[in-house]
């Protein structure tokens, strides 16, 4: 169910039926002449429509405006659009903080660029990572006083660890479309075969390959996409997130 189309009362029964919340995170980047520019985020947005099908989950607005860098090209002619991470963090608090005003206990950020270094981190999912544990401790003192944690209601905290109540860390999690089990299986790149086949199998219709160029390195790889290989991705990814969004 998308955020922006729910009226109060379906907002209220998907908190207190716990859904997940999900955020799709990305960039607007060049991908070379064939692909869109938005696929980063289309790639999560594209996802999450087909699971939206299956589960019961809130899908809010898509956010296009994360750091995306000029490291592939300049932005001029490109399309390019970079947010600094300095400007995301407080984009991102604010955004997570009014989640959990509403009452969301069960958030997820879900991200496609410059995952391949999720564990070490990349400036747009740091930034709001870093913000999700920010407001979750702000939120926690200013409802639950200070000493919260201490608090003997609390001795759960370990031995439960991985559960939304004893663990309110979890209200907020971010995660990366693609995992290292994934990458093990599928290819990741920028805007090669992977992201091309993907793009294929899941928008078609804005895959030029008439406009397809080789001049660069990093798309060299895409004349070897296939909607066929995307659709392996696609399923791979949905498996996996099924079981991260089914967890309570």
């Amino acid at each position: 169910m998308r955020y922006e189309l729910m009226t109060p009362s379906e907002l209220r029964t998907a908190m207190q039926e716990r859904w997940p919340l999900v955020l799709p995170l990305g960039v607007l980047e060049y991908h070379g002449e064939h692909l869109p520019l938005g696929m980063d985020t289309l790639a999560v947005t594209e996802i999450l429509a087909i699971l939206e099908k299956e589960m019961d989950i809130v899908i809010l607005p898509a956010f296009y405006y994360g750091a995306c860098s000029f490291a592939v090209e300049d932005a001029e002619n490109r399309g390019s659009i970079h947010v600094d991470s300095n400007v995301l963090l407080p984009m991102a608090r604010q955004i997570f903080g009014g989640l959990l005003q509403v009452g969301f206990r069960n958030i997820h950020a879900i991200v496609h660029h410059q995952s391949e270094n999720f564990l070490s981190g990349m400036p747009t999912d740091l930034a709001f990572r870093l913000a999700a544990k920010q407001v979750i401790f702000e939120f926690l003192d200013q409802s639950r006083g200070k000493g919260w944690w201490g608090d003997n209601s609390m001795d759960t905290y370990y031995s439960e660890h991985d559960d939304l109540d004893a663990n309110p860390f979890n209200w907020i999690q971010c995660h990366p479309l693609m995992d290292a089990e994934i990458t093990k299986q599928f290819p990741f790149d920028h805007a090669g075969q992977g992201e091309t086949s993907l793009m294929m199998a899941l928008c078609p219709e804005q895959v030029r390959m008439d406009l397809y160029s080789d001049e660069k390195w990093y798309l060299r790889s895409a004349k070897n996409a296939s909607a066929e290989l995307g659709q392996k991705g696609v399923q791979l990814i949905l498996a996996r997130l099924r079981k991260i969004l089914e967890a309570k």
